[in-house]
């Protein structure tokens, strides 16, 4: 059986105050931490609320082998603010990283699983959700992102 969630990339944990967490998990030695690039360039989006999706602060560190995500939603409605307001902090998603993104969301969807949330850049990379916060008690993702520049000489 073909699956897209071979290749862990992240954890991603919403939080009420982004920067409390960033300073309790420096304390800890996770970091450093830096922002995640700008949500607007997703301009290909099915969300539940647009709005919301691009008013997210995110906060990143690369812990060797596993990305670590911070997420502040905003008090607007959105999937991510239901689930803080409703369970408290806690892991929202575990992302997958994905060579090609519309091939990892054909699989998922082949397992079962409705895609609830997805956006895409220009180049055909990005991210889509999938419905699993009942049954796995935390929602599935896949994500591919553009290569590195390369350095011309």
């Amino acid at each position: 059986m073909s699956t897209p969630f071979r290749i862990m990339h992240h954890v991603c944990i919403v939080v009420h105050d982004i920067e409390k967490a960033v300073e309790h998990y420096s304390n800890l030695g996770i970091g450093p931490w830096f922002d995640f690039p700008d949500l607007s360039v997703f301009g290909d989006l099915e969300m539940p609320n647009r709005e919301a999706f691009l008013a997210m602060t995110y906060k990143c560190a690369d812990t060797g082998n596993v990305q670590f995500q911070l997420c502040q939603p905003p008090e607007l409605d959105c999937p991510q603010r239901r689930f803080l307001d409703e369970r408290g902090p806690g892991v929202f998603h575990i992302g997958f990283a994905a060579e090609d993104i519309d091939s990892s969301e054909r699989a998922g969807q082949e397992l079962g699983l409705d895609v609830v949330m997805r956006g895409r850049r220009e180049d055909g990379t990005g991210f889509s959700y999938f419905d699993t916060m009942d049954s796995a008690g935390v929602t599935l993702m896949v994500r591919s992102v553009p290569p590195p520049p390369r350095n011309e000489v």
